[in-house]
């Protein structure tokens, strides 16, 4: 088992990642599908004053972010919140820590890699059925698994690709949209009443706030930046700046575009259609495409680096831990992770699965926090990235989690207490096997 040194600065994997690498995993973690369909949803519950939804969400993520930004900048290796959790809390935690990180985004790849053929079915409908679907979610997960085994600079390169072209789209109807309504974008409401208005905030605060989630999966491949204590910390804050600021957009000009956005299942191909006609709906459907590509590449470039940790630190076999000779990749780990989500996909009812990524998430949020005083004292430096008042911000995002915590149902909550039992009985099958050879 390393040791708390080893853990904060221990490599064995090339630097590439730069500002902009790790801000590209930001943005692509945080906005997946999910801003394409949230719209209608979030008008339904908070009508015009939805767009301070977004608002309010961002300023709940904010002082967690804060605290995984300070963290980052005190480690330098792989693993994330699997090096917080051992750091902070001993081995057993940070082991657990890096399973709920990883059945998490392995059920929201598996998720997304049937929504994008879904997508794609928009334009060919035989790809949803049948043989067609196998082939086609096969070609998929197989090729986005031999991109990032082959290299991380070749996955960032398709990443930037995907990321421009989402990005370009969703610009392009935040832009365009309020070039054409001109002061119909702004809504006539008095935000000092939101509170006081028939719709149900918090229900549209829990459907909002999975829009600011999958931030966590920057730190994960730390060991591979080229300065992680300088570019985490300012790689997350400007993600969550423009993403909420891009998410405020659309909420408007959405609002604006469509009176009926509320019973719309399509929100954003609706929108585009109603502005720009069939052709800007076929335009949003390519970003549809590009949004979800970008959030799968993103995926799976980032989680089997949380497996890879945890070989390194022996809480998983070492195949785990092996790096590929002439990419210099943790491959075992991808094609691992590859294998794995496109089981799920193709024979998987992972729906069920998906309502324990939400306690999941918010498990490790507040392991997050709760770290930072633990932490701080141990292994801040003069080049720290260090939160100012004290321990006000990790408080202040314990207290979020709380919240949250309060809004999920029971059987979240039971679906993650029996991923956490298996979890359990992996590590102590791998310290068993540790311990004969």
């Amino acid at each position: 088992m390393p040791d708390l040194k080893t853990a904060v600065t221990g490599n064995t994997l090339p630097r590439h990642l730069g500002l902009f690498g790790l801000w590209l995993l930001v943005v692509n973690g945080l906005i997946g599908a999910g801003i394409f369909g949230l719209p209608g949803g979030a008008a339904k519950l908070a009508g015009e004053y939805s767009p301070l939804i977004y608002l309010f969400c961002a300023l709940l993520i904010l002082p967690i972010l804060l605290c995984m930004a300070e963290l980052a900048s005190y480690f330098r290796g792989s693993g994330g919140p699997v090096r917080y959790g051992t750091a902070a809390f001993g081995p057993f935690i940070g082991f657990q820590a890096g399973w709920l990180y990883y059945i998490a985004r392995l059920v929201s790849f598996a998720a997304n890699s049937v929504l994008l053929v879904d997508s794609i079915g928009y334009f060919w409908p035989a790809a949803i059925a049948g043989f067609n679907r196998v082939l086609l979610l096969a070609a998929i997960i197989v090729s986005l698994t031999l991109i990032n085994v082959v290299g991380s600079l070749r996955a960032m390169r398709s990443l930037a690709l995907l990321t421009v072209i989402k990005f370009a789209v969703l610009l392009l109807l935040v832009v365009a949209g309020a070039s054409l309504l001109g002061t119909k974008l702004l809504p006539d409401f008095n935000p000092l009443t939101v509170f006081n208005s028939p719709y149900d905030i918090g229900a549209a605060t829990l459907l909002l706030i999975y829009a600011f989630v999958g931030f966590e999966s920057v730190v994960v491949p730390a060991g591979e930046a080229k300065n992680p204590a300088r570019d985490m910390p300012r790689a997350l804050i400007l993600g969550l700046l423009l993403v909420t600021l891009l998410y405020i957009g659309i909420q408007l000009v959405s609002v604006a575009a469509v009176t009926d956005i509320a019973n719309s299942s399509s929100p954003l191909l609706d929108v585009a259609a109603a502005l720009f006609g069939p052709v800007g709906a076929i335009v949003l459907m390519l970003g549809v495409v590009a949004s979800v590509a970008a959030n799968l590449l993103g995926a799976i470039f980032s989680t089997p680096r949380a497996s890879f940790a945890l070989a390194e630190d022996g809480s998983l076999p070492r195949w785990f831990g092996a790096v590929q000779p002439h990419f210099l990749t943790p491959a075992n780990s991808i094609l691992f992770f590859g294998v794995l989500a496109l089981m799920l996909a193709l024979y998987g009812s992972f729906l069920w699965l998906a309502a324990a990524t939400v306690v999941s998430r918010l498990l490790l949020y507040s392991l997050t926090c709760a770290a930072v005083p633990v932490l701080r004292p141990k292994l801040a430096v003069s080049d720290s990235f260090v939160l100012p008042l004290g321990y006000t911000i990790p408080l202040l995002g314990l207290a979020a989690c709380g919240w949250l915590a309060l809004q999920v149902s029971l059987s979240s909550v039971i679906a993650t207490a029996l991923f956490v039992l298996l979890g359990t009985a992996l590590y102590f099958l791998a310290r068993r096997q540790a311990s004969r050879n």
